[in-house]
């Protein structure tokens, strides 16, 4: 137990200023109509000025550029960080291979390309599959007279090659 002198006093004192406090609220929210919702956002609605007139200043970092600049060299990056990785392996693999045949390693790199050829031709025939395949639906919507003859013409363009070789077939 704290016997110290004047504790007492002090403890007393700061009960009845409590008190006072609470019944100072009781008396302020029973005079009160209706209690005054306390807000809990604030919206500044002052117009912004249009253009400032403080000169333009070159940022940190990458330059200004389109979104479309910034993929494409976002896109550059990435490939590049690839293809060093891809050629450090490479390289690493072919100094732990340097006692192998050639002509085996000839054939095991020439055989990783050919099924890679193979899958892209096969993925490239799957998805002209699924083209064909899907049913062709023509609507046809006129206001005013009609002729009874229609003609239809179709025309479709195919690129492929190492060279570019481009083919166009019209039917009707």
């Amino acid at each position: 137990m704290d016997r110290t002198p004047g504790r007492d006093a002090a403890t007393a004192r700061a009960a009845d200023l409590i008190a006072a406090v609470e019944t100072a609220l009781a008396d302020a929210s029973a005079s009160a109509p209706d209690p005054v919702p306390v807000p809990t956002a604030y919206r500044d609605d002052t117009p912004l000025p249009a253009v400032g007139d403080a000169l333009p200043v070159a940022q940190p970092g990458r330059a200004p550029m389109s979104q479309r600049a910034t993929d494409a060299s976002a896109l550059m990056l990435a490939g590049g960080a690839g293809t060093l990785m891809a050629g450090t392996g490479t390289g690493v693999a072919l100094w732990a291979l340097a006692g192998v045949d050639p002509l085996a390693l000839a054939l095991v790199g020439g055989s990783s390309v050919a099924v890679l050829a193979t899958l892209v031709r096969l993925v490239r025939r799957a998805g002209q599959a699924a083209a064909d395949t899907a049913p062709v639906t023509h609507n046809h919507h006129y206001n005013g007279p009609v002729d009874a003859r229609q003609e239809h013409h179709t025309a479709v363009t195919t690129r492929a090659g190492l060279i570019a070789r481009t083919t166009t077939r019209t039917g009707r």
